[in-house]
């Protein structure tokens, strides 16, 4: 990854920082868009865009090629059904789905020019399992899922890899309201196979490892990075 160039969106904290940290780290050249610049962002010396995906946005100051592009920008937003407004879903999809259409329309061309690039997408367990609740983002990561496997076929042909991370719970600033007591935390990872909930690095390392050269044979998947919640259940 030294020199190459890669679009975090969402990166100014959680899963995001997490992987811009990591790519610096691996040598990678790094432009950032997100709402704020924090300062653990501005550590790093990245090239930021200040950017809301609930709004129509223009990305500027890019370099001509793009070796990979994350797409972080998420939402949780658990309610009964009955309580969900039609704008709750909208909501949730501008954030989920649109942002990312907006993202990948506009880096289309210098990631064609990489000839051998990646794009990563984060999807939800709860699109595979079916969790109460979990309606309007299960909707909008749903798309998420579509997005990824159809655009995966439609730029195959252009060396553009699409992949998709479905995440269980994980501790980030997003998730802080449902692991607000140590009760909670306890209870988050009992839910899980692996006895915990997931952490920043665990998301951002699978998010690198999609972005680089040892993934090149992967395209079109949804990678389940969930404790195990998804596939295992213990008797």
């Amino acid at each position: 990854m030294n020199n190459k160039n890669y679009l975090v969106i969402g990166g100014s904290k959680g899963i995001g920082l997490e992987t811009v940290r990591q790519l610096t780290q691996a040598g990678a050249n790094v432009w950032v868009a997100a709402r704020h610049l924090t300062d653990e962002l501005a550590d790093l010396g990245v090239s930021f865009q200040a950017i809301d995906v609930t709004q129509a946005f223009v990305l500027s100051n890019l370099p001509a090629v793009l070796h990979g592009v994350v797409y972080c920008p998420g939402s949780i937003n658990l309610k009964p059904f009955n309580r969900l407004s039609e704008q709750d879903f909208m909501s949730d999809i501008q954030v989920n789905v649109l942002g990312a259409v907006r993202t990948l329309q506009q880096t289309f061309t210098a990631l064609k020019a990489a000839k051998g690039s990646s794009v990563v997408l984060y999807s939800t367990v709860a699109v595979r399992m079916g969790m109460g609740f979990h309606a309007s983002v299960a909707v909008a990561k749903s798309a998420v899922e579509g997005l990824a496997k159809s655009l995966a076929a439609e730029w195959v042909g252009y060396q553009i890899r699409v992949n998709a991370i479905a995440p269980s719970l994980t501790d980030t600033p997003l998730a802080a309201a449902l692991l607000s007591s140590t009760e909670k935390r306890e209870a988050a990872s009992k839910r899980h196979p692996l006895g915990r909930i997931g952490t920043t690095s665990d998301i951002a390392g699978v998010s690198v490892f999609l972005l680089s050269d040892t993934a090149s044979w992967l395209t079109g998947q949804i990678l389940s990075v969930d404790g195990g919640m998804s596939s295992i259940k213990l008797l």
